[in-house]
């Protein structure tokens, strides 16, 4: 058997060797899926086979009116050093890569210098002139999917007569010569083989666009029912993911042999993104309040208390009009010199005491009802509340404040009430129940465990599962701690302000001490400054005991 382009008689065992070295190049293709790897792998195989000093891959973009050709990746043998950049070039049959992807068809050019009239398309010599470069034999092939749709150009330069020649433009025309037909035959096939490969990998990135931006679409929807944490997922995944590249870097102590790959950062980040994604769950009212009252029950209390002042008013007008009609029935006498002054000013005194009083209990109801700690004595009187009564409209007795709502302002710290509290907490598990319902592909298969355990402490007090340190993810772990950072720090919630991050710092010191949250990754959250990746410095130099 004899290849022209050898020059030599081939046998058996070199025909061996080659059939070795493609199915080597597609099994190599097939388990690339990075695009920028993959093209490169295409361009330096498909040099090896042909013996070419240089080479260049385009990509046909379509994303716009007007199709370009993007120069993806460039190698020269003879000039190692020289840097190439990513450039576009509009799609037309005046070059020879564009000529090659509209049309189809291969171009085989024995010298590029020297190309018919008649044919439209030309080299750039420019860019040989910039690098002292002189392009003979070019080979430019079209890649092709398996619906004939060119996907990119594959364009090989300067076949040499040996694979370690170094060329000169002075001795290019001596050590190159033409591309073979059969050459061009076997880059044909491979170029196919490529083309799918392209393919495929283009298919992972549009699939991994598509679950990125449901994933940003998620974190929306979530963001949309409760505004007052605006941002919150986002951040919570930039400091979870700076915390996992930081413990990479840790080659001593407890966190020394733990190593994360990209996958795993990936997969922690989406864990991260999609944390709190089962609020979708949790009746909005119950999500976005505010405070210990939700706003119409504050207005129904208010209602009452305005109808109790009225009430109030009407009594008293009705007792002293009574007693005026009683005086002025039994004596002749001008009511402006009524013995019963005194008695009339007394009750308008009571009426502003008991009027103000009501008035006392009302800031009293909205104070308590802000989402601050309660001490002692305004219990007291909260409990003292509970005992006043009013006539409602229809002259029935009524507590002034009913027994649910004395409950509610009587929560000692926050705005939630038992039952209300279980239900937000119930946003973990409904995370979880969403999450374990998408088919994850490998190395992304934990995201759901790892929401999970978000809320878990180390001494089991956590939540929903109670959970010890042995039994809570390490990533879940590093997400703890991002999330009481974030929910220390943002300035962003109605019923709180954001504390300083000396302030944060110290509390998750606390809590590190009570065996609530992981101390060594605690450590290299704070030595490493972690925070400062939302743009949050110390706001004093201190040391933090």
């Amino acid at each position: 058997m004899v290849f022209d382009n050898l020059n030599v008689s081939v046998g058996v065992s070199e025909e061996s060797l080659l059939i070795e070295k493609l199915l080597d190049i597609g099994t190599a293709l097939s388990g690339t899926l990075d695009l920028g790897k993959l093209l490169n792998l295409i361009l330096s195989k498909s040099r090896e086979i042909t013996c070419s000093d240089a080479g260049s891959v385009y990509l046909v973009d379509y994303s716009d009116d007007r199709p370009k050709l993007l120069f993806k990746v460039a190698q020269n043998q003879s000039l190692p050093n020289l840097s190439f950049r990513e450039f576009a070039i509009a799609l037309t049959d005046k070059s020879l890569a564009g000529h090659v992807a509209l049309s189809g068809k291969s171009l085989n050019i024995d010298d590029a210098y020297n190309l018919p009239q008649e044919q439209p398309y030309r080299l750039d010599r420019s860019f040989d002139e910039n690098i002292s470069y002189r392009t003979r034999s070019v080979l430019v092939l079209p890649m092709q999917n398996r619906e004939g749709e060119t996907l990119g150009v594959l364009q090989l330069i300067n076949r040499k007569r040996k694979s370690d020649l170094v060329l000169t433009p002075e001795n290019t025309m001596e050590y190159t010569q033409p591309y073979s037909d059969w050459e061009e035959r076997i880059l044909r096939s491979l170029a196919s083989q490529a083309a799918i490969s392209i393919e495929r990998s283009n298919l992972q990135e549009s699939i991994e666009l598509l679950f990125e931006g449901f994933v940003k679409t998620s974190v929306q929807v979530i963001e949309a029912r409760d505004p007052c944490t605006f941002g919150h997922s986002e951040r919570v995944a930039v400091l979870t993911v700076r915390l996992g590249e930081e413990i990479n870097q840790v080659s001593d102590g407890p966190l020394g042999a733990v190593q994360f790959s990209d996958r795993q950062i990936q997969e922690l980040r989406y864990a991260a993104l999609l944390h709190d994604f089962g609020k979708v769950g949790v009746p909005e009212p119950v999500l976005n309040k505010a405070k210990k009252l939700y706003p119409w029950e504050l207005e129904m209390m208010k209602k009452r208390f305005a109808m109790a002042r009225q009430s109030l008013q009407i009594d008293y007008l009705q007792r002293k009009y009574q007693l005026l009609l009683e005086y002025s029935s039994n004596h002749s006498r001008s009511i402006t010199e009524c013995p019963h002054c005194q008695t009339l000013e007394r009750m308008d005194l009571e009426m502003n005491q008991e009027i103000e009083q009501l008035q006392g209990f009302w800031e009293m109801v909205q104070e308590a009802n802000e989402p601050e700690i309660l001490h002692s004595e305004p219990l007291e009187k909260l409990h003292d509340l509970s005992k006043i009564t009013y006539r409602d409209i229809d002259g029935n007795i009524k507590p002034l404040v009913t027994p649910e709502e004395v409950e509610q302002l009587l929560i000692t710290q926050g705005n939630l009430t038992a039952s209300e509290r279980e239900i937000i907490e119930g946003h973990v598990t409904h995370t979880y129940n969403f999450l374990k319902q998408i088919p994850w592909t490998k190395g992304l298969e934990n995201v759901p465990q790892i929401s999970y355990g978000h809320h878990e402490k180390l001494d089991g007090s956590g939540y929903p599962l109670g959970l010890t340190k042995e039994q809570i993810p390490l990533q879940s772990q590093m997400m703890a701690i991002a999330d009481i950072y974030d929910a220390l720090t943002a300035g962003d919630r109605p019923y709180k302000h954001g504390v300083p991050t000396v302030t944060a710092l110290k509390i998750l010191r606390s809590e590190a001490a009570a065996n609530k949250i992981n101390g060594d990754i605690l450590s290299v959250f704070e030595q490493h400054k972690v925070y400062e990746s939302l743009g949050h410095t110390l706001d004093v130099v201190m040391e933090l005991a």
